[in-house]
């Protein structure tokens, strides 16, 4: 109910995912800080469409249009009111740091590996130009009926980023920016919150 009540009838809140919420977010926020965030386990549904790449100069790079399909998702984070969901994350703390035990860290708080993967994303580089992907090698005779979902960056640097940097790369810089700015609005509300007792 708290959750519904922050989201409204603002435009995109169908995109959250409202079964088993806390759950969703907890194992998201770990795994965002890693080298996988499995889409089965957002606390949003996935972007409508397929990761699209262009030709420049001989060599493949992400669209400057794929970034048109995360500007709903975009809108609709930059609408929520940063204060109140900081507020509404610590009256629910317990029910975060639940989730976090029975993910398998029993005595870790969850709000330090939230900063923690906030202050990665906010690492994130913000590199000037296409970003040049390339088709992950698959050895087989199967073909692939999803080659969109093979795509990896060409420089070895960007894809040992973790999950969340990646996924920022790929949503364009307009886009990142914008989320960056929303994470650090919401750093600042829980930085000093629940986890530090």
């Amino acid at each position: 109910q708290a959750l519904s009540a922050l989201l409204g009838s603002k435009p995109g809140a169908s995109m959250v995912r409202r079964d088993d919420f806390v759950r969703r977010a907890v194992a998201t926020i770990d795994h965002l800080g890693r080298a996988h965030a499995a889409p089965r386990l957002w606390p949003v549904n996935p972007m409508a469409g397929k990761f699209s790449v262009e030709q420049d100069g001989g060599k493949e790079v992400i669209s400057q249009a794929n970034s048109v399909r995360y500007s709903a998702f975009v809108a609709f984070a930059e609408s929520l009111d940063s204060a109140r969901a900081a507020a509404l994350y610590k009256q629910n703390y317990p029910l975060f740091q639940t989730a976090y035990k029975e993910l398998g860290y029993p005595r870790g708080y969850f709000n330090d590996r939230m900063v923690a993967v906030i202050d990665q994303l906010l690492a994130t580089p913000e590199p000037a130009g296409p970003l040049a992907v390339k088709l992950t090698e698959v050895k087989g005779e199967v073909a692939s009926t999803q080659p969109w979902t093979r795509y990896e960056f060409a420089d070895p640097q960007l894809e040992a980023l973790p999950a969340g940097s990646k996924a920022l790369l790929r949503m364009g810089p307009d886009n990142a920016r914008k989320l960056k700015a929303k994470l650090r609005e919401f750093r600042r509300a829980i930085a000093t919150g629940p986890g530090k007792n």
